[in-house]
């Protein structure tokens, strides 16, 4: 197994460079979990490296021709499973444009096209091509077809509440600081954010506004940042009681545990626990430090 495994390792790296290379704006093509990439980099690199142990995430954003719309954005959201190129990508695509039901048929057409056309090939540039092409027709299929059922009207009606837990290298940059409060309030979403390091940062309120929070963050300059957990929780109706019943913070505010260490920024550690476990939280912490026993 050894051997494929690194084969796959050099082919996944050699065709992540090539989309580099042919996207090199991060708003076309961007590796959202940067230590994946880093773990199938040294698997490539060496027979005795390690395989890497999550897979490499990285979203393409594509903009096709949408008649009467100024250029819509479609984002496909990719995972490589390890066996890569052997089985296909793992792709979701996602626009603001789709219904949910629209979104579903179309992930569903895509997965069949790479099933059918990319076993053993990379095929990235290839699944790019077919969104490129066929997305935009997805976008007012329904007004046409009758087989959308009322049961799948009411469905889309459903809010999504997600909780984001963020971890960062370090977080000591005043502006940076000051982003991550002002956006979360901007966003309506709570939480908290604990600068010094680690950084820690928890938001939650509606999926859209989480995901809009976490993409201008990771815009900013990080040494290393990521999504270390996420809850999302589905709301029938969700109005805004049923919202503020599923958060756990009432606002976000900036936790500062006494900080000790050299600078004074190694934040002690216990009292997030206890400030955690008081929120209903705890389990959090140890997804966060115990397994790499911080």
């Amino acid at each position: 197994a050894g051997m494929a495994s690194r084969e796959e390792a050099e082919v996944q790296v050699s065709e992540l460079e090539l989309l580099s290379s042919m996207f090199p704006r991060r708003e076309e093509f961007l590796v959202t979990d940067p230590l994946a990439l880093a773990e199938l980099q040294l698997a490539a690199a060496s027979e005795a490296a390690e395989m890497p142990s999550s897979k490499v995430q990285f979203t393409l954003n594509v903009k096709p021709e949408v008649p009467g719309a100024s250029m819509a954005e479609f984002s496909m959201v990719c995972a490589l499973p390890f066996k890569y190129p052997t089985v296909p990508p793992e792709i979701t695509v996602r626009s603001p444009l789709l219904s949910r039901s629209q979104q579903i048929q179309l992930n569903s057409d895509l997965k069949t096209y790479l099933m059918q056309n990319c076993s053993g090939e990379p095929c990235m540039l290839s699944a790019r091509e077919w969104v490129k092409d066929h997305a935009s027709a997805y976008v007012d299929r329904e007004l046409s077809s009758s087989s959308v059922t009322t049961s799948n009207a009411s469905q889309s009606e459903d809010v999504i509440f997600t909780r984001l837990w963020i971890y960062s290298h370090h977080i000591y940059n005043k502006q940076k600081r000051k982003n991550i409060i002002e956006w979360a309030k901007e966003l309506s979403l709570s939480g908290f954010s604990m600068p010094g390091k680690p950084g820690v940062v928890c938001v939650e309120g509606l999926q859209s506004n989480c995901d809009e929070f976490w993409s201008r963050v990771r815009r900013l300059t990080w040494k290393r940042i990521l999504i270390r957990h996420r809850e999302d929780v589905s709301l029938e109706g969700g109005g805004h009681a049923e919202i503020q019943k599923q958060r756990k913070f009432s606002t976000l505010e900036e936790k500062c545990f006494d900080a000790h260490g050299p600078r004074g920024n190694h934040m002690d550690l216990g009292q997030l626990y206890q400030f955690l476990e008081q929120k209903g939280c705890a389990d959090i912490f140890q997804m966060y430090f115990g397994v790499e026993g911080h």
